[in-house]
């Protein structure tokens, strides 16, 4: 079932690249798609979990990283290109020579900006719906993101990393998986893991933090701490991706994927 998940992931890989090569704008657009697809998870996780954080209740950080699942169930269905998961497809697919690294470096920037730009995007809507003017409405989203600004970026660096090991493990494990009903269940419990755990998803904080910086509701949110936290997060997303997960399941099934 592994194997047959790997040339998924080829696929995958392969599908995305004619996309990009057919149209660079339409990949952007399907990364700022992604992107705000991960906005709207942010919102609905921040929002339920604010009905607990307001009353102080332990339950606050655990109900939310369970709503937050909605995000990545968007992606999976709605299309869309993520940054994170794309270290993990275009790596493997490299390495098995389908693909030419320097297509990876290119399509890798491209979503990478496609993702700021829906977060930014995602943010200006939330901001023109007037439904977060009362800082009541906020206090948890804005806890949140003043604690993952001030964290050591030693620590968010090894935080992405594990984070987007688990991501990537979220859309990989269920290419094995037939039924619907299965795959959107394990991908909610391996996103439910990394958003309980503290991990550091680059493409979360874009929305969290634009949400944030323009609520303007907090001094502590600035550019330059917001970019302070992209930095090691997302090279430790990188590491994750291509790392743990590409470079991994390469080097342990290149025999059996050669043989076949």
């Amino acid at each position: 079932m592994e194997g047959a998940s790997l040339y998924e992931v080829e696929k995958l890989a392969l599908k995305k690249l004619k996309i990009y090569k057919k149209s660079k704008f339409r990949f952007f657009m399907r990364a700022v798609v992604a992107s705000m697809f991960i906005g709207f998870g942010v919102i609905v996780a921040f929002k339920t979990g604010n009905f607990f954080y307001a009353v102080e209740s332990p339950l606050a950080y655990p109900m939310a990283a369970l709503v937050f699942g909605a995000a990545i169930i968007l992606i999976a269905y709605g299309g869309g290109d993520l940054f994170t998961g794309n270290t993990f497809y275009y790596t493997y697919a490299a390495l098995r020579k389908k693909i030419k690294w320097s297509d990876v470096l290119k399509i890798w920037g491209t979503s990478y900006a496609g993702n700021i730009i829906g977060a930014i995007f995602f943010a200006i809507f939330i901001l023109l719906t007037g439904l977060f003017k009362s800082p009541s409405v906020n206090d948890f989203l804005l806890h949140a993101a003043e604690a993952k600004l001030e964290a050591p970026i030693s620590e968010l660096f090894f935080r992405g990393i594990l984070c987007n090991w688990l991501v990537c493990l979220a859309f990989f494990i269920p290419m094995s998986l037939k039924e619907d009903i299965a795959k959107i269940t394990v991908m909610i419990l391996f996103v439910f893991c990394f958003f309980i755990s503290g991990y550091e998803h680059s493409i979360a904080n874009m929305a969290t933090f634009s949400i944030s910086y323009v609520l303007d509701q907090n001094p502590a949110i600035t550019i330059p701490a917001i970019i302070r936290n992209l930095i090691p997060v997302t090279l430790g997303n990188l590491i994750g991706g291509v790392g743990f997960m590409g470079v991994m399941y390469y080097y342990v099934n290149k025999p059996f994927m050669d043989e076949e």
